[in-house]
């Protein structure tokens, strides 16, 4: 597993980073044991977790899978091996975040409190990185396709200067090394970069959407993450699975995510299912599997630090490893680029 370096922090993380979002719901703890072994005997040594997860959001999983992941960490041992990345929600209505129902923001007060109950449900004394799931303010993100976009809202919004005051503080407090943001804008992040100047913390990385449907980071995001060294860390490889084909024509196996919950609705919109049959198609003709071509072509981007995989399943988590014996020369990346030129993020 090759590694590459997270931001300028000098932490080096595997090109493959395991995502957890599913343990708590549609894997048990014993799953989510397994998958942290496997990812670990193939030379993942970053996890990914969350404060919300497990996914969809419900009060009665919230904060499970890292309780899990902290179950395996006090299991297993060797947490001075692994880079623990976690989040804190950004603005939210929903009621079970906060204590008395209170809304989520990116406040101090809230910062704090979401850090001390993630340590706790970890079991341990510090994340490697802490990052922003989604900023306070309202932002043009989450399968909007630019659609939806309305003038600044009128409502307050936590200082960006504030919330990366108290992550400074933890920093100094030991409780976290480092800072990244998840769900950003290039706004957003061209302004964390601005405030970090005054001695505040620097972000070493952004958390997004990312894969064959949806490249809509290299619009802008790119140029930043490579110039400041503010890498990608690309979750949904494969666009919440729908880039295995196993929802194509309508399919609906049983177990699956959408399935389960009917949250697919981001790459079930119009030019979707033609854009995937044609990358099936590339991968018939080059004689490759089409989920290994998708997550290796993330894998492959200058401005990944690291590509965050999820599975349900060993097999399937199998399989994505399997991407990174898969090289993307330049006569493939041109037809993959062909097929982008037709069908150009259809599920942003």
């Amino acid at each position: 597993m090759k590694q590459r370096e997270l931001g300028r922090t000098g932490i080096l993380v595997s090109e493959i980073c395991l995502g957890t979002m599913t343990f708590g719901q549609q894997n048990t703890e014993a799953e989510g044991h397994a998958q942290l072994d496997l990812a670990r005997d193939h030379g993942i040594n970053f996890i990914d977790t969350a404060e919300l997860y497990s996914i969809p959001p419900r009060a009665e999983t919230y904060g499970a899978t890292e309780t899990i992941v902290g179950s395996w960490l006090k299991a297993r041992g060797g947490r001075e091996n692994l880079i623990l990345a976690s989040k804190v929600v950004g603005r939210s209505s929903f009621p079970w975040f906060r204590p008395g129902g209170e809304e989520a923001r990116l406040t101090p007060r809230q910062i704090r409190y979401a850090l001390e109950n993630s340590l706790r449900r970890l079991g341990t004394d510090y994340i490697d990185l802490y990052q922003l799931h989604w900023p306070d303010r309202q932002v043009n993100l989450f399968g909007s396709n630019g659609t939806t976009f309305r003038d600044l809202p009128k409502t307050d919004e936590v200082p960006i200067e504030e919330t990366l005051g108290v992550l400074g503080d933890l920093v100094t407090e030991g409780k976290i090394r480092h800072v990244g943001l998840s769900n950003e804008t290039a706004w957003g992040v061209s302004k964390f970069l601005a405030e970090s100047k005054t001695g505040l913390p620097r972000i070493a990385s952004i958390q997004n959407a990312y894969n064959l449907l949806n490249r809509t980071f290299e619009i802008g995001l790119a140029e930043i993450a490579l110039r400041e060294n503010v890498g990608l860390l690309a979750y949904s490889p494969l666009a919440q699975g729908y880039l295995t084909g196993k929802y194509l024509n309508g399919a609906r196996p049983a177990g699956a995510r959408t399935t389960l919950f009917d949250r697919g609705q981001r790459y079930e919109k119009p030019g979707v299912e033609n854009a995937i049959k044609a990358y099936h198609a590339l991968a018939r003709e080059e004689d490759l599997d089409p989920t290994k071509l998708a997550v290796a072509f993330v894998t492959s981007r200058p401005f990944v630090t690291s590509n965050i995989i999820g599975a349900t399943s060993i097999e399937q988590l199998e399989t994505v490893l399997g991407s990174c014996d898969l090289a993307i020369t330049p006569e493939l990346e041109a037809k993959i680029n062909d097929i982008h030129q037709i069908y150009s993020n259809p599920a942003p």
